[in-house]
């Protein structure tokens, strides 16, 4: 079946290193991509603005961490600070003349190199270590963001986006922004998934694994660890650029605090460490989950299904949000991404009974 390895022949190692060498996969890849491509002729412009185009941008913010979280194995709780240099960056290049395809790629590069100087600082330490060294930079970067006036414009200050062309197009209303958000994010996407083929790749996973072992068959810990910080870094700097001018259209220190940073080692963790799939469903449930419990509960309180106090309602969707957190890292400690590889798996054998072994 169509579903099933089974007829599925490599004779060839391009076809053996294919990303989707099962049909259904493919299909399903496809059909994924053109109902991302329909959604502005799909849905609303509330849903393409609030939910979409924010879970694209978040995916992709994700990935980014994921690269050096789930490939090298590298903790990083100042994300957060690397998206907002890549923020700020883009807007002052932009406002100076500079054209939007420059300045998201002086964007990401602003970021990479901020990003490796303050890797090559923390990879001395390993562990909690490397935690406190990233939380050192958040808080470095969001202190200079705050106090210099000549990149933030005060504390309070909020800096518009301006107008600006992608290839000649002009990106102003929500389908142009949110097709930049999409294409960025696919972007992000298929280079994630063929990193882990290249050597590169294989490199951040050997020091992942056992980064002295990894030294000892030749590959150097030190510059792949490196090459790490510096590639998420990029993606993280681009990130927040689209970030700037596609969703928010203005930028303010509040956007990029530590909380921001937490959220994205959350969307990570939830959807499983170094997984495309795993960035995709850990976005969509950090972003709309606390939203549709909000919406269900607010519907409950309104039609009398529950009687509680409007500071309990409050609180509730909170509450039900960190026990679904902590739900499923007890029950698959590997992330969404994991359940979803074990009901592929039940199907690639089902309906055989060997499938409930």
């Amino acid at each position: 079946m169509f579903y099933r390895q089974s007829g599925v022949y490599h004779t060839r190692y391009a076809t053996n290193r294919a990303l989707w060498p099962i049909p259904a996969d493919r299909w399903q890849v496809l059909a994924l991509t053109a109902l991302a491509l329909a959604a502005p002729l799909l849905v609303s412009t509330l849903y393409l603005g609030s939910y979409l185009m924010p879970w694209m941008i978040w995916t992709a913010a994700a990935l980014s961490l994921s690269l050096l979280m789930g490939l090298a194995g590298q903790l990083h709780f100042g994300f957060a600070a690397v998206m907002a240099m890549g923020a700020y960056t883009s807007v002052h290049m932009v406002r100076a003349g500079v054209p939007f395809e420059l300045a998201l790629l002086g964007a990401g590069l602003f970021a990479a190199v901020i990003g490796t100087v303050f890797g090559a600082a923390a990879l001395r330490v390993k562990g909690l270590y490397l935690v406190m060294a990233t939380l050192a930079m958040q808080y470095l970067v969001d202190w200079v963001i705050v106090n210099v006036p000549a990149i933030s414009g005060g504390a309070q200050a909020t800096l518009r986006t301006p107008q600006v062309r992608f290839l000649g197009l002009p990106i102003q209303d929500l389908t142009s922004r949110y097709y930049l958000a999409l294409g960025w994010t696919l972007l992000v996407t298929v280079f994630f998934l063929n990193v882990k083929r290249t050597s590169f790749g294989r490199a951040l996973i050997a020091i992942r694994d056992k980064d002295f072992a990894a030294a000892v068959i030749g590959v150097d810990p030190f510059r792949y660890k490196l090459l790490a910080f510096m590639t998420s870094s990029f993606l993280g700097g681009v990130t927040g650029a689209v970030l700037a001018f596609c969703y928010y259209r203005a930028v303010t220190p509040e956007q990029f605090s530590f909380n921001v940073s937490i959220q994205l080692v959350a969307m990570v963790l939830v959807g499983g460490l170094g997984s495309a799939v795993g960035g995709y469903l850990g976005a969509g449930f950090v972003l709309i989950v606390p939203i549709v419990l909000t919406n269900l509960i607010a519907t409950l309180g309104a039609s009398q299904w529950i009687d509680i106090s409007q500071n309990m309602m409050a609180h509730l969707p909170l509450i039900f949000y960190g026990a679904m957190i902590i739900g499923f890292l007890l029950w698959e400690p590997l992330g969404l991404a994991k359940i979803y590889d074990n009901t592929r798996k039940y199907f690639l054998v089902w309906p055989f009974r060997h499938s409930r072994s």
